[in-house]
């Protein structure tokens, strides 16, 4: 399901970049897909029941995708994955942080972060008290950066 080249990279932006849109997808993919693929990876996770799409109120030619609850089950599949990226691929400490602090969180942090997607993609409130995992990743990637600048 998520095997191919594209698929779980659409997956990762749609839970760490927190983009719903055909064009916040398109425009935000890092490694450059194109949109002919990113049309076919979307209507392909649709179909296996990853992803859902439904009608932007806001506008008439706009739909919204959201993962549904077995994407967003994958969070702790893609926290081992990133582990083992930073220990056998090349990295610099700002694409490694995420990685390294969900790693460290272990189950915890995953089971919080998950609770934070059901309540941006399902609508399902998170527990009461519950500060952002995607704030403090985004805030940890961005204090790496000004690290290097």
């Amino acid at each position: 399901m998520i095997g191919d080249k594209w698929s779980l990279l659409v997956i990762r932006d749609m839970m760490f970049g927190n983009r719903h849109h055909f064009g916040e997808l398109l425009a935000g993919s890092e490694e450059g897909i194109a949109s002919n693929i990113l049309a076919d990876r979307l209507r392909r996770l649709t179909a296996q029941g990853l992803v859902s799409r439904t009608p932007d109120p806001s506008h008439k030619q706009k739909v919204i995708y959201s993962l549904t609850e077995p994407a967003i089950e994958l969070v702790p599949v893609i926290a081992h994955l990133g582990a083992w990226g930073r220990r056998h691929l090349p990295t610099t400490p700002e694409l490694s942080i995420r990685a390294q602090l969900l790693e460290e969180g272990g189950p915890q942090l995953w089971a919080e972060f998950m609770d934070e997607l059901r309540e941006q993609h399902l609508g399902i409130p998170r527990p009461s008290g519950s500060e952002s995992v995607l704030a403090r990743l985004g805030a940890a990637y961005e204090a790496e950066l000004a690290k290097s600048a």
